[in-house]
């Protein structure tokens, strides 16, 4: 009893204690209260100064940039976060005559969204084009290709205004239906349905010596091989390789460089693939003519052939006469 006596008494001392400190000292808000009236009397002296200093405070380092690198740095921004669709348009067809033959060939333009016409692709295709295609996919895709429907062939009246009208609008749907099927649209035989006609014939100019002629078909086969194979980068070194070619061919070293840094890019962490080496002589060889460094090109390949047996690898320009060789 004694002992809870005393230990009551003592608790009973610390309250008074503490209750005559907190009437008898200023409490922390009362003695910040000069400090925050002063705070705000040169707030309203200054207040375009002190607006400075919680803007600056707040500012990014992006908001050291002058007007036209924000604007284009936010326009990089909504460019890597906007999805790039495709959009598919027929606005012509011709009519073509050939001894015993006769085709209409549709006008296909392939626009990115968001884009200007420079982004654009144009392609031809005929009717037996669509249909292989279309078969093709329904050998791989059945069920996907269910609600489908395909243009029929008729007997008659194929050349008509009318009949070539309906096509127009019944492939753009057609073209624009099988784009918004995921698997169709990464699909191999819809990718070379858009660019394999255009490659062959640059690879078979390359072949026959026709340098400029192939050039420009590649060029402009390679801004919509990008486009549709962003999940596959490396699909399109070949075509890049082959641009490698004809420009170094053409006696465009500078140019054959950086078509050659864009496939090397996309061959980072596949160094087993059969165009590294080749690719890598041809840009040793291309930077030690433009007085580039050709060292960590030539440490690269001293390295891939430590580790791996030694083969016959073909030249680049070898690699790519023999594609789309039938």
């Amino acid at each position: 009893q004694d002992s809870h006596c005393t230990a009551e008494r003592e608790l009973l001392e610390a309250v008074s204690r503490i209750t005559t400190f907190s009437t008898t000292s200023p409490t922390d808000e009362e003695q910040n209260q000069p400090k925050a009236e002063i705070s705000c009397q040169v707030r309203k002296e200054n207040p375009q100064k002190d607006d400075l200093q919680d803007s600056s405070a707040s500012l990014s380092p992006n908001s050291l940039m002058t007007t036209k690198e924000l604007q284009e740095y936010w326009r990089n921004e909504k460019r890597q976060c906007r999805q790039v669709k495709l959009l598919f348009e027929i606005p012509s067809t011709r009519i073509v005559e050939h001894h015993l033959s006769k085709y209409v060939m549709y006008k296909i333009i392939v626009l990115q969204t968001g884009s200007f016409d420079s982004n654009k692709s144009v392609i031809e295709r005929r009717y037996s084009d669509f249909e292989k295609l279309h078969r093709n996919l329904l050998e791989e895709f059945s069920e996907e290709m269910e609600d489908v429907t395909f243009p029929k062939k008729t007997l008659t009246g194929n050349f008509t205004e009318e009949i070539i009208n309906e096509r127009k609008l019944a492939f753009k749907d057609y073209l624009r239906l099988l784009y918004s099927m995921k698997y169709i649209q990464r699909s191999k035989k819809f990718i070379d349905f858009l660019t394999r006609p255009e490659l062959q014939e640059a690879y078979g100019c390359l072949r026959g010596g026709q340098y400029t002629k192939a050039l420009e078909i590649l060029l402009e086969v390679i801004g919509l091989q990008e486009r549709l194979t962003r999940g596959n980068p490396v699909s399109i070194v070949p075509t890049l390789c082959a641009i490698v070619v004809c420009h170094k061919d053409l006696e465009n070293p500078a140019s054959a460089f950086e078509y050659g840094e864009k496939a090397l890019s996309r061959l980072r962490m596949h160094n087993s693939h059969r165009y590294y080496i080749p690719l890598l002589e041809t840009m040793i060889t291309l930077a030690y003519e433009l007085g580039k460094d050709f060292l960590s090109l030539q440490e690269k390949l001293e390295e891939w052939k430590a580790k791996k047996d030694p083969i016959r690898v073909f030249t680049l320009k070898e690699l790519a006469v023999r594609e789309y060789v039938q």
